[in-house]
């Protein structure tokens, strides 16, 4: 299957017993910083200043990140928002920091409806791998935890989000164990792997689908509660009560191509992150709806963004086959024991050290001519699975990474027995909407969760954080709505129109609209029938035929 690269692949069998004992090319802090200046894409001096909205002529950000918040809304000029549907609560997005928020709402009494862009669990959260982090461990701590995390993100992070987030681990464990989600088990504890930038084991597992496992557990919660699910229906434009309250928003049905705008008395952003805007021409981990369209919808009403010029670049995405090209090999695998190496099998990076630094050094070995070539022109380095089971004995790989096995092996490469070709993959965006420990915005009326949101991570975050972190801060915003809810308000759409008014002012204007909704490349994209331009409020809250050109539902038969 890769008779292309033999000879490379015959360095890197040629030396695997040598490499066995080996210990890993060590950097100072010094030298990585030289490293992530020269070739990591966050330093290439791309970004530009967006010039329109709250932070106009202060907040940088890659050009495909500014180009969407400067744009248009999507909506009809003289569009009249009147409510067709009224909640107390509506969250837009159907992934982990989304549904951990209803299930944190479900006994309050209040009325919640939950708005996705596709199906209910359709988002990144189901294609995380490798784990979430914890402090479970009898030798860790939170503080330790902290420690970790904030060293990682450069400093950067938030430290009241930090110790939140790190204070909670064991407590969300618990939960989530409660609820049926099934941890991998090692003795009386649960079985605990290193992760990049942790000094102690703390990422606990469901093999390589610990995601899917907690998305599985939550949508099930969910669909057993009193919620009201409106799928195939993405947020266009937030509403708010013209005295700068969010009190609802604009949906729109991808399968009927209405509008239908809802009242709300918090609106609370679980939009997850934007991946699939395929920043700098990377290929991406992320899922169909990674758009960016929560940091779109919030900046219009008037929302600080943070970090928008920090990415996270996976160090270890498919190169190939073609088809999974940017799909995840997860970081566990580095865990236990599989080395990266150039094309003439030579290690030269610490694998488990921050995800910055490996994926800059990943980069550097391919600009400087020691990366492998494809026959269609794709470059990468050797990831060694086959150590895996030389490690920690035959079979581990095939027992702890069962996703990884059947996703190679339909293309006749049995990661047991042959290195992978792997080259960064755009995976997280570290930045996004300030909020408070409790989820609020600077809005009233508005919260957020999970990836949509900027300050926890600095500037890089340490693996097995993003599933913590959807959990801890979904839950507590749906407890501060809970706790602060106000009466209904005034359904407007007057912060579009003051951004109307100040990007009229704006030189050589786009004529983009944003939210941009679906990848590029996919071919779809926001439209109206004609009926629905005039007719503005009538209700469609599922498939009305059609053509779906969504992703294969990953709950079918489970």
């Amino acid at each position: 299957m890769m008779d292309w690269a033999e000879g490379s692949i015959a360095r890197v069998s040629a030396n695997r017993e040598q490499r066995l004992s080996a210990t890993a090319p060590a950097m100072d802090d010094a030298e990585a910083s030289l490293l992530l200046g020269e070739f990591h894409p966050d330093f290439k001096g791309l970004e530009r200043l967006v010039r329109v909205g709250p932070q106009a002529g202060e907040l940088k950000c890659l050009p495909e990140v500014a180009d969407l918040l400067e744009a248009d809304s999507p909506l009809p000029t003289g569009f009249d928002p009147q409510p067709a549907i009224e909640t107390d609560v509506l969250i837009i997005g159907g992934g982990g920091a989304g549904l951990a928020s209803a299930l944190a709402l479900q006994s309050s009494g209040l009325k919640v409806t939950i708005a996705t862009k596709l199906r209910i669990g359709d988002a990144n959260t189901l294609m995380a791998e490798g784990g979430i982090q914890a402090a479970v461990g009898g030798s860790d701590s939170p503080r330790r935890h902290f420690a970790d995390s904030l060293v990682g993100g450069h400093g950067k992070n938030d430290p009241e989000l930090l110790r939140i987030l790190t204070e909670q681990g064991k407590p969300t464990i618990d939960w989530l164990t409660g609820l049926g989600v099934h941890f991998g088990r090692s003795g009386s504890g649960y079985h605990l792997k290193p992760g990049g930038g942790t000094s102690t084991p703390r990422v606990l597992s469901c093999q390589d689908v610990t995601g899917l496992e907690i998305m599985r557990v939550l949508r099930d919660a969910v669909f057993h509660g009193p919620a009201q699910l409106l799928e195939q229906n993405s947020a266009v434009e937030l509403c708010d009560d013209g005295e700068g309250r969010v009190t609802g928003a604009v949906l729109w049905n991808s399968a009927s191509k209405e509008l239908t705008t809802v009242s709300a008395r918090a609106v609370l952003l679980a939009t997850g992150g934007s991946g699939q805007l395929r920043l700098q021409g990377f290929p991406t981990s992320n899922h169909l709806g990674a758009t960016g369209d929560g940091l779109v919808l919030a900046w219009r009403q008037g929302c600080s963004l943070l970090h928008l010029d920090s990415f996270q670049y996976h160090p270890t995405g498919s190169v190939f086959p073609e088809a999974i090209a940017g799909q995840l090999v997860t970081e566990s695998a580095r865990s236990l024991g599989a080395q990266l190496l150039n094309a003439d099998g030579e290690r030269f990076i610490d694998e488990m050290s921050y995800r910055d630094r490996v994926a800059a050094g990943i980069i550097r070995e391919v600009q400087q001519g020691r990366g492998v070539m494809t026959p269609s022109g794709r470059q990468g380095g050797w990831l060694d699975t086959p150590l895996i089971d030389r490690k920690q004995g035959k079979g581990t790989l095939t027992a702890q990474f069962p996703g990884l096995v059947h996703r190679f092996k339909k293309y006749g490469i049995d990661p047991s027995r042959q290195p992978l070709l792997i080259y960064p993959t755009l995976h997280y965006q570290n930045g996004g909407v300030s909020i408070d420990v409790d989820g609020r915005t600077e809005r009233e009326g508005l919260w957020a969760a999970g990836e949509v949101t900027g300050g926890l991570h600095g500037t890089n975050r340490l693996m097995g954080n993003s599933l913590l972190d959807i959990i801890v801060f979904g839950r507590r915003a749906g407890m501060s709505i809970a706790g602060s809810i106000k009466d209904r308000g005034r359904v407007t759409l007057s912060s579009l129109e003051r951004f109307r008014k100040e990007r009229g002012s704006l030189s050589g204007e786009t004529q983009n609209t944003a939210p941009q909704l679906y990848p590029l490349v996919s071919g779809m994209k926001f439209e109206l029938k004609e009926t629905a331009k005039e007719n503005q409020g009538r209700p469609s809250s599922g498939p009305q035929g059609g053509v779906s050109f969504e992703p294969p539902d990953p709950f079918s038969g489970r």
